[in-house]
């Protein structure tokens, strides 16, 4: 383990020892969110088959606000499309050295005031993970057998291991169904 590694390690459970998160009453919470943020994987492939499934987080969770957010230094305006999306591609200088996003980025994440954020990144990331707990307030959703608690609040476990693109489309499925079936 690096230095970088370990720091970035000590730093995320300083942040999860003194993170109160809110309880949600699940299937009704996600019914009502206003403002989400989807953090964006960093490979290239993962990149191309989210863009895919765009339309339909946009349909599932309409008429939500829905900003994208790129892995710091990856640049996705000329791959993904602007109709409908803001998206936020953070530079290396609003990281910390040790890889997790700076207060100040931070903050600037808090102003919009998300209530919702889904992680599509299949692969650990300090940057993902320091922003996952700086919203406690929020419903975070991820894939089961990733990060876990508390960083998600809602994990949803798929059959799939390595097929990304039907890893996405059972997520998706899911909060759908989820969000369908409540009353």
């Amino acid at each position: 383990m690096t230095i970088k590694k370990f720091v970035a390690n000590v730093k995320l459970r300083q942040i999860k020892k003194h993170m109160l998160s809110e309880t949600f009453m699940f299937p009704q919470a996600l019914k009502t969110p206003k403002h989400i943020l989807v953090c964006l994987p960093s490979k290239l492939r993962e990149l191309t088959i989210v863009k895919q499934f765009l339309p339909k987080i946009s349909e599932l969770f309409k008429p939500a606000d829905i900003v994208l957010l790129s892995m710091p230094g990856i640049r996705v305006n000329d791959i993904f499309p602007r109709k409908g999306f803001q998206i936020l591609s953070p530079t290396s200088n609003q990281l910390t050295w040790s890889g997790l996003a700076k207060k100040s980025y931070i903050q600037m994440l808090k102003e919009l005031k998300f209530d919702l954020v889904l992680d599509l990144n299949l692969e650990d990331s300090y940057f993902t993970s320091s922003i996952l707990l700086n919203f406690p307030e929020a419903i975070r959703i991820g894939r089961g057998n990733h990060r876990g608690k508390p960083f998600y609040n809602l994990e949803i476990k798929t059959r799939y291991l390595r097929d990304e693109r039907n890893i996405y489309r059972s997520l998706l499925e899911t909060i759908g169904t989820i969000r369908n079936n409540s009353n």
